[in-house]
This record gives C-alpha cells, structure tokens and sequence, in this order.
C-alpha cells in the first residue's frame, strides 16, 4: 500500500462545520503537518485546490526544502490555466523537487466556482478541455526530454511550437492521478491518466468503478492504478472512535447541514451527487456500509465519508478496498496535524506499507522510543 495524508490548505478543526475548535492554517501549521507527515513514513501528501484553498502550487513549493522524502500530490485546473505553462510549473517543481511531484487532474464540478474563474462551459465540454488539455500538456514534457515540441489544434485548444527547454526529472513526466464519477469520466480516465482515484464510496459500488474503468482502459490496449480519498477516525477501541466520530459533529447545527447540502446540490458533480446520496443529509443513517462514516459529507465537499474503528478494524477494511484492485489511500482526520500521528502509530504498523516507518531498521527499533522511566529504564517495546 502507498499511504498519503492531506494538507489542510482550506482550514483545520476539532469540530465540523463551527469555528469552535478551529485553528488558524499558517504557513508553520502547514509546515508542521508536512514534516509529520515525512518523518512519519507517509508516501506523500495531497494539496486541494479551489476558491475555498490557499494556492496548492505556492504552498507546495514553499514546503519543498523542509522535507527530503515526501511527494505532493497538486492540481493542474484544464481551462483555467494553459497547458503550456502548467507543463513549465511542472517540470520546475519536480526538477527542484528532485522528482517529488504528483500530478492530480481537477476538472471541476462546482459551476459557480468555475465562473468565477473565467470558465463558461457545460459539464462534458470541461471533459473535453481536460482531454485536449493533457494531449498537450503530456506532449510538452515528453519531447522535452528530447528537446522536441507539440502543435496542436483541437476545438477547445491550441498549441504552436509548444515546448519546455527544462524536462522533468521523472520520465515522461510526473504521474497523472485523476477522479471523477461520469461516463465522460471513466472515458477520460482510460485514455490519458496513470491513477484513477475515487472518493470513499462502499466497496461494492468502488468494484463496480473499478470494472468499468478497466474495460475502458482495456479496450484501449492500456491498464491504470487505482487510488482512494477517505478520512480516517482510528482510536484503540471501537467504542472510542465511534464516540470520536460522534464528538467531530456535535457542534454541528442542522442549519448549516441545510445550508451546506442546498450548496453541493447546485454541482453538477456527479461524484459529488454520489456522497450527498449516501446520507440525504440525514445525522441517522450515516454508517454507510460497515464502519464506513458519511458524517464529514454532511457540510465538507468532495471526500466526505470516514473509515472508524480500531487500528485492527480500520486496517482490515482498507485491506478490503486493496483486495478490490485499491493500491493508493489518501487519508486525513481532524485535526490534521494530530491524526496523522495517531494513525501512522496505531496503524502502520498493521499495513503492508511501500514506504517504510522511520525509526526503524529491519523491525528493530533504533531508539530509545517514549520517555524513560524513572530516568533509568527503557520502556519496553510493544509487540503489537
């Protein structure tokens, strides 16, 4: 499994949907989960991107030379800016990064959003920006290796003698991780991307995501990876983390559930229309398979649902999504900062992890790990 965690550009809290418990999100916060996250063992970190975010590409950037092993997943927005200078943003990050950059396609489901960045069109003709886009922009940084160039003309786009003199250290470039739920989606997904990533929906309706978009790749003569995005609330008990998943929407009041749900619901985001589906906005029906918590959904955007349970239930239902063809977990918790803490210690341990724990060699600890007792022993070490 690659297990990555998710830096909270648009606000961090103890409580949903209130501004009791909340933190301000700074450029040392941010810092702080990044570097959490890299000396924690997480494989990388994934960056959201939207009017409600600070700038996944500056942030990014700016976290670059305090971590050495941790990649970051950022958007590119087909429509919004042009594929030749975000293959350029591209190749310069990776290249300072020394190859530590992911690439996530967002093609957008939020109208009112989209308008407000200059973008007036209809929810398939974004799919076919986003597909002229990536011809383009995937064209650039392959012959860059090369020194070569792209001209194209397609209906949305064009491009003359497009090209980056700088190639990206990662051949033939930073890999494409993309999710979306429509038809015009698994199309695209099968014809230009490496990762499809979908957001937690019960395993069964994630086997029947996957089927598809392997008959589409298939088809094509290509295969891709899978990924998923899930909030995770893993405590040592069952009965804690249920009573933690409880306490995260407490404060919530049923106004701004309303208020949040009439929002989602003006997307013409079909994976959005998929999460809100799954709980009506209703607070009774929201374990929505079994420890598997649409709680977030009820005022959060895009990922709304959350694995709960102890390190042993959450890791056997992340093993189910793996056994499904799921290779990639991109996890977050609130507060951010403190959850990843909590999860890689409760529960790296019981994942077959592709990046290995720091702090450890061969399973044998390098320690001390704890505080010494009584300024003599050291603790001992758990056989979990």
């Amino acid at each position: 499994m690659k297990v990555f965690w998710f830096l909270p550009t648009h606000g961090d809290s103890r409580y949903l949907g209130t501004s009791e418990g909340a933190r301000a999100v700074d450029y040392n916060y941010l810092k702080q989960v990044a570097v959490a996250a890299d000396t924690l063992g997480y494989e990388g970190v994934l960056l959201p991107t939207g009017r409600s975010c600070e700038d996944a590409w500056v942030v990014a950037s700016s976290l670059i030379g305090v971590t050495q092993q941790l990649k970051f997943l950022v958007a590119i927005r087909p429509g919004i800016s042009s594929p030749g200078l975000a293959a350029r943003m591209a190749a310069t990050y990776d290249r300072l990064s020394n190859g530590r950059l992911l690439i996530n396609v967002v093609t957008g489901g939020d109208q009112a959003e989209l308008e407000g960045d200059g973008l007036f069109v209809s929810h398939d003709e974004r799919y076919e920006i986003t597909d002229e886009f990536l011809r383009i922009w995937r064209g650039i940084l392959e012959r860059s290796h090369d020194n070569g160039s792209v001209d194209f003309i397609g209906k949305h786009l064009r491009s003359k003698n497009g090209r980056t003199l700088f190639p990206p250290v990662q051949k033939p470039y930073p890999p494409l991780y993309f999710g979306g739920s429509s038809p015009a989606a698994h199309d695209l997904a099968a014809e230009q991307v490496d990762v499809y990533l979908t957001w937690g929906e019960p395993p069964a309706a994630v086997a029947e995501k996957i089927a598809d978009i392997r008959r589409r790749a298939g088809e094509r003569g290509r295969t891709l990876r899978f990924g998923i995005r899930l909030h995770v609330i893993v405590r040592e008990t069952n009965e804690r983390a249920w009573r933690a998943a409880d306490e995260l929407i407490e404060k919530l009041d049923d106004a701004t559930i309303e208020r949040a749900q009439a929002a989602f619901s003006r997307m013409d985001s079909e994976g959005q229309r998929r999460m809100a589906a799954l709980h009506g906005g209703r607070r009774d029906k929201l374990e929505v398979s079994p420890n598997l918590w649409a709680g977030v959904g009820l005022v959060r955007g895009g990922a709304g649902t959350a694995l709960v349970g102890d390190p042993q239930t959450v890791a056997a239902r992340m093993q189910e999504y793996a056994d499904l063809g799921i290779e990639t977990f991109i996890l977050s918790g609130y507060p951010h900062l403190e959850e990843a803490y909590r999860f890689a210690e409760l529960t790296f341990p019981l994942l077959p992890l592709d990046r290995p724990q720091k702090g450890t060699a061969e399973g044998v600890l390098s320690g001390p790990f704890g505080e010494i007792v009584a300024n003599t022993y050291v603790p001992k070490v758990s056989q979990s």
